[in-house]
């Protein structure tokens, strides 16, 4: 009888072990599969300071989550971009982060990626060409910076029922354009006031191609009330301009917040930035690459929307108030 149950006993022992190998199999299993060596190539657009400080924080977010990350620029060529992505796709890489050179290739960009998921920053495909868990846009929506601005000029300027506004935009069919530009017009025509765009050009985010529009502009004779610009390059072209001419009390918008852009702001010269976070949308990129590599739910992260298909990083307001908190 004693003989027995202890054959019983170790039976019964031998299976609790069994058991136990098994779970814990599963459970390094898993832990493999979520401590893999995830693989991240990123093809950037072109490189300028906004875009270094995003690159800085895709590079830095990996190098925190031990993921090997390949950076290529396509320095503007969409051609180049293409080789770069179909590169990617031959030496099998998990996830690509892509800033498309124009977002009129992305059709192709996904075709030359194959299977591999993509996560879009910097600038904003249309949104048919998105879809949750494979192909994601993370960035700021664009049109807030827009408002954020003329929401600034409206309070500024409350005392005028007639305001005219010279209007300096990134390059033609940029999605930044696109949507600071439409965030502008939209507050501007909604406040009621009578609004006169007396100049508006394309100055393709360039401090020096800014600053020789605004100066044929100012030969016009033309009375301006504001300018506003979609990006702090351009901004800070316009204000040397204004320099130049002696001029010191048209308010000079930006946008991007950047280390110039600051110090114009604290030194009285540029009125007022927005805040877009290279910081937090390379962080974000990162983050939603891994959730797409591993197949998991993005639902639950901050700043996700409904359908899956974006994430956004909130823009944020600047000016002579708060600008010593976006020094550094």
């Amino acid at each position: 009888m004693k003989k027995g149950w202890i054959q019983k006993s170790a039976v019964i022992l031998s299976i609790f072990v069994l058991l136990a190998s098994v779970l814990m199999g599963c459970g390094e299993q898993t832990a493999a599969v979520h401590n893999k060596d995830i693989r991240i190539f990123l093809s950037l657009n072109e490189m300028d300071t906004f875009r270094q400080t995003l690159v800085n924080a895709v590079e830095d977010k990996a190098a925190q989550e031990g993921i090997e990350l390949v950076v290529e620029d396509a320095d503007g060529s969409i051609e180049t971009q293409v080789d770069h992505i179909k590169m990617a796709a031959a030496q099998d890489y998990d996830v690509i982060l892509c800033s498309p050179v124009s977002t009129d290739t992305v059709v192709e960009l996904k075709a030359s990626a194959g299977d591999i998921p993509m996560v879009f920053i910097n600038s904003c495909p249309d949104d048919k060409h998105l879809e949750a868990g494979k192909y994601v846009y993370v960035g700021s929506d664009e049109k807030v910076a827009g408002q954020f601005q003329a929401e600034y000029v409206l309070e500024r300027l409350a005392d005028k029922d007639e305001i005219n506004v010279v209007l300096l935009k990134g390059p033609n069919g940029h999605s930044a354009t696109n949507g600071r530009t439409n965030g502008v017009k939209q507050t501007l025509a909604a406040s009621g006031k009578k609004i006169n765009y007396v100049f508006e050009d394309f100055a393709n985010w360039d401090t020096e191609q800014a600053k020789e529009l605004f100066e044929l502009f100012l030969k016009t004779g033309v009375p301006v009330d504001c300018v506003l610009c979609n990006n702090d390059s351009m901004a800070l072209g316009v204000v040397e301009a204004c320099k130049n001419a002696g001029l010191d009390s048209i308010p000079v918008l930006g946008v991007d917040a950047t280390a110039d852009g600051c110090v114009s702001i604290r030194n009285g010269e540029m009125a007022f930035t927005v805040y877009q976070s290279g910081l937090g949308q390379g962080q974000a990129a990162v983050e939603m690459a891994m959730k797409l590599v591993m197949k998991e739910d993005t639902k639950e992260m901050e700043g996700i929307t409904e359908d899956g298909k974006y994430m956004w990083v909130p823009f944020e307001k600047v000016d002579s108030s708060n600008v010593s908190q976006y020094m550094k």
